[in-house]
């Protein structure tokens, strides 16, 4: 074994043993505190129709770094998300992505794409969460904070790239057992613990998820994007979103809206990422082929706005020469896309108060200042992802909703239908022709749109003078939230140690894949992923380590045991096993763990 895997996903009954040592001895699950749990209950009803299947909040992670792992779904869904894009899955299950992957400095960068697990990995991470999230539902502990019924969820399947991967047997087998996972279930039942075992008996629904946001790479032929959805359609009988990239708007507006208008001019736009990508005519005619297919097939169909933004590389800070613009600017270039596609498409899309037969997903610098507005053009769902990637990470979602439904309650709105007819009554009151038209003027007009402009997300994040060090730090916790798969985690520091900071911070590093948001996010100078202690559990993988930060972690008849692999490391390592053992240790002791 010489290769080292990105992530190493943690088995059902560890995570489930996590669960219940963490709420019994901090009221937490994966470091979300009882605060940001939401309620469905309280407060208007968000219930959302995707592709004709109810969920109970019009929000959720897009695919990405939010939806790959079961500990990331499961808070997803715990912060308020009731549709979960599923990370992307494509044939190629061993990518090789440049470090770091992640730029949320100011706006949002990135040069990720697919899953970072094999194709079983992901099938397996997938129902894990299906699982857990029934497992919660009914747990008594949490009634108090979801409520008796959180509501319906939808897992939304999330493939690439192209026909002929999709068309593996591979691929094709994963999404067959999505559709009927139950011999997957069956495989994890024995592996409920304690205290959640009543539910190894449990009914689980075997049909995990019947739709698919189809994400193409730009300059993905239209032809090819018509022949995947005519596939997923008819051989996996599966309702089919199109994911659609901003260059649809063309060269000349995208560069007229964030170089000139919004006042991005750093960003590089490439004519020939415009021209070799879908043309807004082409795009036009395959929106409405495939909504005719869908239609005789007994499918739906629908769009999703959008991925993100090719850019070139002018920062230098990820190691490709191309990324992908998100955030702010990728809201306004997206939103004036789905007005010229509104305009273009009279009463096919399912907005503006419309029942159109065209659903649109959209994703594309979300956050709670705009999420109520959103909403109220009929989008949905609402996927989420830059937005989760700063401070407060997961809990940022309560606030999201939250915002949404005062918003409502305001305008006298019980529902979402309701919140829709009052946006498009209050457009037209305005001389609008719909609630689209009045958002994206408001979003082009320069006495309104400042948080999208470059001058209005130029505060980096906070620093201090002073390098980062294995002990001891300014204990901020952002490494802990702004981590997308909870890879961090901090301890209570124990009094004997002598150490000044009251936490002491560490990394699992089985499920940090090096992405750099801790990097960016850290006032100290230093990669926390590098310099805090790097915990391995699972001995073969903490073999292939050669740093004085890694430890494996042994489950000992007292207690928890340390090892390092170099001997410098046995101070650290010392330390690291007084810490772990202190008054409230971290719930280690899981079945994986290996006897010292």
């Amino acid at each position: 074994m010489d290769h080292k895997p990105p992530l190493t996903p943690m088995p059902l009954d560890v995570l489930l043993g996590r669960v219940a040592y963490e709420w019994g001895t901090r009221k937490r699950i994966f470091d979300l505190p009882i605060a940001r749990i939401f309620n469905v209950s309280e407060g208007p009803d968000l219930t959302m129709s995707f592709l004709g299947r109810p969920a109970a909040t019009p929000v959720g992670p897009a695919a990405g770094p939010h939806s790959q792992l079961t500990e990331n779904i499961v808070l997803s869904w715990l912060g308020g998300s009731r549709l979960i894009e599923l990370k992307t899955v494509q044939i190629l299950d061993e990518l090789e992505i440049g470090r770091p992957c992640i730029d949320m400095q100011t706006i949002g960068y990135n040069i990720e794409w697919s899953q970072e697990l094999k194709i079983p990995q992901s099938l397996d991470e997938y129902v894990k969460a299906w699982m857990m999230i029934d497992i919660l539902t009914g747990w008594d502990e949490l009634k108090p904070y979801l409520g008796d019924d959180p509501g319906p969820h939808i897992f939304d399947l999330s493939v690439g790239y192209d026909l002929a991967g999709i068309s593996t047997p591979e691929v094709g087998a994963y999404i067959d057992s999505m559709v009927d996972a139950g011999a997957v279930i069956d495989r994890f039942r024995p592996l409920i613990p304690e205290p959640f075992t009543e539910w190894r008996d449990y009914p689980f629904k075997a049909r995990i998820a019947d739709t698919a946001t189809l994400s193409t790479f730009h300059g993905c032929p239209p032809d090819e994007i018509e022949g995947i959805s005519k596939h997923l359609m008819t051989r996996h009988s599966l309702d089919v979103i199109v994911k659609l990239n901003p260059t649809l708007l063309g060269f000349d507006n995208v560069g007229a809206i964030v170089n000139d208008e919004l006042g991005f001019d750093e960003v590089r736009l490439r004519q020939s990422d415009f021209d070799a990508d879908l043309q807004f005519e082409r795009g036009i005619e395959l929106i409405e082929e495939l909504e005719s297919f869908a239609a005789e097939n007994g499918r739906q169909f629908g769009v999703k706005l959008s991925n993100t933004l090719v850019v070139e590389n002018h920062k230098g800070w990820m190691p490709d020469e191309t990324m992908y613009l998100s955030g702010p600017p990728l809201h306004v270039v997206t939103t004036t896309l789905l007005d010229r596609l509104n305009r273009a498409l009279p009463g096919k899309l399912r907005v503006d108060g419309q029942d159109g037969s065209v659903q649109v997903s959209f994703s594309a610098g979300l956050n709670k200042d705009n999420m109520a507005q959103a909403a109220g053009l009929g989008l949905a769902p609402l996927t989420v992802c830059s937005d989760l990637l700063k401070p407060g990470g997961y809990g940022r979602l309560k606030p999201m909703l939250k915002n949404l439904q005062k918003a409502m309650e305001e305008a006298g709105c019980t529902d979402l239908n309701a919140w829709h007819r009052h946006s498009q009554e209050a457009a037209q009151a305005e001389s609008r022709t719909g609630a689209v038209d009045a958002y994206v003027a408001g979003l082009h007009d320069p006495e309104r749109n400042e948080v999208y402009r470059k001058d209005g997300n130029l505060k980096l994040p906070r620093a201090v003078e002073h390098d980062l060090e294995m002990w001891d730090c300014v204990a901020c916790n952002f490494c802990v939230t702004v981590c997308p798969n909870d890879a961090f985690f901090r301890l209570a520091t124990p009094e004997e140690l002598g150490l000044d900071a009251r936490q002491q911070y560490f990394v699992l590093v089985e499920l940090c894949n090096e992405c750099g948001n801790c990097l960016t996010f850290c006032p100290e100078t230093g990669d926390p992923a590098q310099i805090k202690p790097r915990l391995f559990t699972d001995p073969d993988r903490f073999a292939l380590e050669a740093d004085e930060q890694a430890f494996l972690v042994l489950q000992g008849a007292d207690g928890y045991a340390v090892k390092s692999n170099q001997q410098a490391g046995d101070e650290n390592a010392a330390t690291l096993t007084t810490a772990l053992n202190g008054e409230e240790p971290f719930p280690l002791r899981v079945a994986q763990l290996t006897s010292d």
